[in-house]
């Protein structure tokens, strides 16, 4: 390659990462005018000319005009000028929820809002690997008409598994699945060359919530309580993976359940063990989350005993992970995190209790969209994939 060959991409890089950063000046603060942009860039006026020309005739960034209160607000700053704002309808992406029985679906576009989601009840433990990814794209597809689909730049899977990074799954018990190569068998099934992201559904549920809260300082931990109890541990609004990407498995803590017996966090406080018990106890058949919940605000008797021992069971485990990464918020998301809301002075009575040395006690909030689930993460994978430089 000649000097002249290669000064050249490497300009074409650099003109490259600069409308990344644009995107993503644009995507964090909102609309803006050129001068702004220039600023939080870093660049002068006409440097960051060129770079909105080309995003604006590519059809990323449109120009708009300023709203009265904008212009009121500006009105000793020269005249009115024009912003520019994300296209939202430029680019789209898909996130997949593959749980044990539903599979969920999400569409989101340049500015990471949703589009559309749909829900499906599917067996996916029973179905089989090749079934559930047939199933699941069917039902993304489903949301994309031609011009989305000829705008779709990826498509992330949540699954709740161990897995790699190459998307490699060792163990997905609660699917029964073990040693599957799930990414190459997506890829098989997909239409197109898209970009896939495959990831655990606790790690893709924190990249989703900190997308929607805009975490970017301190130590959280997102739990996901459904089938299974997953968890996610983000600093300074990274996600952190541990060694072997297993950090904050917390569901697979060991305690002493009723019986006196040692199991896991996920074998007592799962939503199929609680449903289970409840039913065993009560003998009613057909019991949802939502109803078993409505019977505690009711105070039926059985399922206040049961919620209070679901709140024992997390206050202990949130004692040990608190010892462990100490960090400074919990976010609930997943079916079950309802059930914190009602019952949250329960949880914090027994994490008092188990608390036999001081240290600060994290705030425990909800996920502000507990419904998303994980499936919005995965689709936020691609989507900042989508802004990266890199």
């Amino acid at each position: 390659m000649n000097d002249l060959n290669l000064y050249s991409n490497i300009h074409k890089q650099v003109r490259q990462s600069n409308g990344q950063i644009a995107l993503q000046v644009l995507y964090q603060f909102g609309a803006l005018s050129r001068a702004d942009i220039a600023r939080q860039m870093g660049l002068n006026r006409s440097s960051s000319g060129h770079i909105i020309v080309n995003l604006v005739n590519s059809g990323f960034v449109r120009e708009i005009r300023k709203s009265d209160d904008q212009i009121a607000e500006n009105s000793n700053r020269g005249r009115p000028g024009i912003l520019l704002e994300l296209v939202p309808e430029a680019v789209y992406f898909l996130g997949i929820e593959i749980g044990v029985t539903y599979i969920t679906t999400i569409l989101i576009d340049l500015t990471a809002s949703i589009v559309d989601m749909r829900h499906q009840a599917f067996t996916c433990s029973e179905m089989g690997v090749e079934n559930a990814i047939d199933e699941s794209i069917k039902l993304a597809y489903s949301m994309c008409n031609e011009d989305i689909m000829n705008k779709l730049e990826g498509i992330g899977f949540s699954i709740p598994a161990q897995m790699n990074d190459k998307g490699y799954i060792f163990d997905a018990a609660l699917l029964k699945w073990s040693n599957v190569d799930f990414l190459e068998i997506a890829k098989s099934k997909l239409l197109s060359s898209l970009p896939i992201a495959i990831e655990n559904d606790a790690n893709a549920f924190a990249i989703g919530a900190i997308y929607q809260s805009n975490i970017s300082e301190g130590v959280t931990l997102f739990l996901v309580l459904e089938s299974g109890v997953g968890g996610g541990i983000v600093i300074d609004g990274k996600l952190f993976r541990g060694g072997n990407g297993l950090a904050g498995e917390i569901g697979h803590l060991t305690i002493q359940d009723h019986h006196k017996e040692h199991k896991t966090l996920e074998a007592v406080i799962s939503l199929e063990q609680l449903l289970s018990r409840y039913h065993d106890l009560s003998g009613k058949d057909n019991i949802t989350i939502d109803m078993f919940i409505q019977y505690v605000n009711d105070r039926e008797p059985m399922a206040v005993s049961l919620a209070d021992e679901w709140a024992k069971y997390l206050g202990f485990a949130l004692v040990q992970a608190c010892r462990m990464i100490d960090p400074n918020k919990v976010i609930l998301g997943g079916s079950m995190a309802k059930l914190y809301d009602l019952i949250s002075t329960r949880v914090n009575t027994y994490i008092e209790l188990y608390r036999d040395t001081p240290f600060p006690v994290p705030e425990i909030i909800l996920n502000q969209n507990p419904e998303l689930g994980s499936a919005y993460g995965a689709a936020c994978i691609l989507h900042q994939k989508f802004m990266s430089i890199t």
